[in-house]
């Protein structure tokens, strides 16, 4: 869960700029404006029909089909019921003498109800699981592009409410405009059907429905456009009000939350956050509450008229009584057929304007690619050598720069380790040098070639990686060691063997199924919780399981006491002979066994050397190096 209370609703009203059509400042712009509002309209649309095309194309012909259907079948049962009251007023007055005409109209009436109510569940049977498969083809759309997008997109806010909300409402908006949009067209047919009828009472009556119904029309698209900006502008308080309420049960945060007693100071920020977005949104609805009202009560009082315009025809004989149930039957029907193309139009509308998030997201450009065609392939196997020349990094949307025009040869075969304080760029070096981020200025070279030119999966396939925030996934022990190489065929022997290097296996023989047991308990009940010191020690096993050619270890023992750090060390020794290493450690005693540390202050490299040399040198490594030897001398001295 992302716990940043900002988070990437921080600017959420800049998400949608690009895609926001400017309001007309003056009455000559107003054309423009609607031609654009309904291009645009007709984009969003057709993307929806092509995300909906490729998860089945069979669902759009069942929804024409059912659209088509239900267009036709309100007039056909206005029909059937005005020939069965006519036939009732005639054998009232002796016209016709036997029942079997009536009886054939009631058999048809009845055909004709029992049809309409399968056919109406049979809808929503369908429509229920066309929903479920268009979901799921954009779920698996949106986490293909997430194997795309740069790393640095994570650090944006915008890309943030992109990813969130292309999660949110792309899965149950596109099924939903579909439908909205096919009743609009069933309700057009059923319109078409009765105003045709209408025209035999009076060819202006349908005219009036439609110009009455004018104001709530406008009134509904003002109103669901107000309603998406507000969305978007306020999206800030609505990321507080989730992170707030989720704070509270988060399962990693409900120690710290219950000791300090936070569950009321998180509640009451979110209830002012509430009570700030509820103020704004309450405002938007009664004021179209009271437009609609407004509109409504016009719309009744002409339909009302237009009822004892049809009664007097019928009093003084100009209609039947069959005919009066259907001419003002049309007239409801095309009063609640216009409503409802009125509020479904609105809805689309709305719909289309989120699906931006969909759209934004899988426009997101990927800048982490190589820049020659084809790109190099790394050569694997071998002790490479990494030089980085003039790099300086500064993280996108930022102006401080991390690393410091930093120039440096890592030869074949080195082990190096990064030292410094907390917030030197060391990690973003780690990050720089594995191609998760390009830098700002400079470049960096693998083997002689700028690393922008080698296919960056095959780059990152020849690195063994352990990061400080090592991944803690809800699988098997098996399944998390094999996380190191998921290409590799599955073998028991080298999982076991990858656990051993670790020192994992000690505690995995433990554990109630070994290494079929599953961890955290998200899913299963059986679920083992493990220690942060064996989550690293699983997350080291990851890097012996797989088949790297660069060892890149960022604080890789920071959770391991003293003994189980010096054993892995010596493990690692195994590991990364005739290979390149790179490892960040904050514990000065594992550098000692380095052939080449880089000491970093403030994102500039401040000293290289060996150990020996830098402890000659009594700068900064030498000062870091005996200020940590005293505080352990300290605290033995302290214990004896």
């Amino acid at each position: 869960m992302n716990m940043q209370p900002g988070g990437p609703h921080g600017r959420g009203s800049k998400v949608n700029d690009q895609y926001r059509i400017p309001k007309p400042k003056k009455i000559k712009e107003i054309p423009a404006y609607i031609k654009t509002l309904l291009s645009t309209f007709i984009f969003r649309l057709t993307y929806i029909f092509k995300l909906v095309w490729e998860a089945s194309p069979v669902i759009l012909f069942v929804m024409i089909f059912m659209s088509v259907f239900n267009g036709l079948m309100p007039v056909i049962g206005s029909l059937i019921g005005k020939e069965l009251l006519n036939s009732l007023a005639r054998a009232y007055n002796g016209e016709i003498t036997t029942f079997t005409i009536i009886l054939s109209l009631l058999i048809l009436q009845f055909a004709y109800l029992f049809i309409s109510d399968i056919v109406g569940r049979i809808s929503g049977m369908i429509t229920r699981i066309c929903s479920e498969i268009v979901s799921n083809h954009i779920k698996l759309k949106i986490i293909d592009k997430s194997k795309e997008v740069d790393i640095s997109s994570y650090d944006s806010p915008e890309f943030y409410a992109k990813m969130e909300n292309a999660n949110r409402e792309a899965g149950s908006r596109p099924i939903a405009v579909l439908s909205s949009f096919f009743s609009v067209f069933s309700s057009a047919i059923s319109i078409i059907s009765f105003i045709a009828i209408l025209f035999a009472v009076s060819p202006w009556a349908p005219f009036v429905m439609i110009l009455v119904s004018l104001p709530s029309t406008v009134i509904s698209f003002v109103y669901r456009r107000k309603n998406v900006d507000f969305m978007f502008r306020r999206s800030k308080e609505r990321r507080q009000m989730s992170y707030y309420s989720d704070v509270i049960v988060n399962k990693d945060l409900a120690k710290e939350i219950r000791i300090y007693n936070l569950a009321d100071t998180f509640k009451e920020k979110y209830k002012t956050v509430f009570d700030r977005y509820f103020k704004g949104l309450k405002k938007l609805i009664m004021n179209e509450f009271w437009l609609n009202l407004i509109a409504g009560i016009v719309a009744t009082a002409v339909n009302c008229l237009l009822f004892i315009y049809i009664a007097n025809g019928v009093f003084k004989g100009s209609y039947e009584v069959g005919d009066y149930s259907l001419y003002t039957g049309a007239l409801n029907t095309i009063s609640a057929r216009l409503s409802s193309i009125i509020s479904t139009t609105a809805m689309i509308y709305e719909g289309t304007l989120f699906i931006n998030n969909m759209i934004a997201f899988m426009n997101e450009e990927k800048r982490i690619k190589p820049t020659i065609d084809p790109p190099r392939k790394p050569e694997r196997h071998i002790a490479h050598e990494i030089k980085l020349e003039n790099v300086s990094f500064k993280y996108p949307g930022t102006e401080r720069y991390v690393i410091k025009n930093m120039s440096l040869t890592i030869k074949p075969g080195d082990t190096v380790v990064l030292v410094g304080l907390n917030g030197a760029g060391k990690t973003t070096l780690v990050k720089l040098l594995i191609r998760l981020y390009d830098p700002t200025e400079g470049r960096i070279l693998l083997d002689g070639y700028d690393l922008r030119e080698y296919d960056t999966q095959s780059l990152y396939e020849m690195f063994g990686i352990i990061f400080q925030d090592y991944g803690k996934y809800a699988v098997s022990v098996s399944e998390n060691i094999m996380f190191g190489d998921i290409d590799k065929t599955p073998d028991h022997s080298h999982i076991k063997m990858s656990a051993e290097r670790s020192g994992a296996d000690d505690f995995i023989k433990d554990l109630p199924n070994d290494y079929d047991t599953p961890l955290m308990r998200y899913f299963e009940d059986n679920g083992i919780e493990l220690s942060g010191g064996q989550w690293q020690k699983l997350a080291i096993a990851r890097a012996f399981y797989g088949d790297s050619d660069i060892l890149v270890l960022d604080e890789p023992t920071a959770s391991l006491d003293p003994i189980a750090e010096a054993e892995i060390f010596n493990k690692f020794d195994e590991l990364r002979h005739g290979k390149t290493s790179v490892f960040v450690s904050h514990r000065l005693s594992s550098a000692t066994t380095a052939n080449c540390i880089i000491v970093i202050e403030d994102g500039q490299l401040c000293e290289m050397g060996s150990h020996k040399e830098l402890m000659e040198a009594k700068g900064k490594y030498h000062e870091l190096f005996t200020t940590q030897a005293k505080r352990y001398a300290s605290g033995v001295a302290c214990d004896e």
